[in-house]
């Protein structure tokens, strides 16, 4: 098993639909967290985070860094939404990565789909 496990439950995503993932880490050494970054290729627009494990998020971010502290069993579970009305279909990027004291130490990439 790898140090990290990333899964999205869906890899075809639309305009204003949910997108939800779990990020799973069976990391040996000590970690501070986890960051989610996400790219969506040839475009400028921007992936919203909304809720990690239960908690809502108040402030639109793009990028989400999930504690170590609030990660029960090691496990995080997150919400996030896509807003623009695509002209064409894009890929998007998600990459999760442990963190231990500002360093990556390991990373998953899940590329999806995003259209109408």
């Amino acid at each position: 098993m790898k140090d990290i496990e990333f899964e999205l439950d869906s890899t075809n995503i639309h305009p204003n639909s949910e997108i939800k993932g779990t990020i799973l880490v069976s990391y040996p050494g000590r970690y501070d967290g986890v960051v989610i970054n996400t790219q969506i290729l040839d475009s400028n627009e921007h992936i919203v985070y909304k809720s990690y494990n239960g908690k809502n998020i108040s402030q639109n971010v793009s990028r989400l860094f999930i504690n170590k502290d609030v990660m029960p069993e090691d496990k995080a579970e997150f919400t996030a939404i896509i807003k623009f009305e695509p002209k064409q279909e894009h890929e998007v990027k998600f990459r999760a990565s442990i963190i231990e004291q500002h360093k990556e130490i390991e990373s998953q990439i899940i590329f999806a789909k995003y259209s109408i």
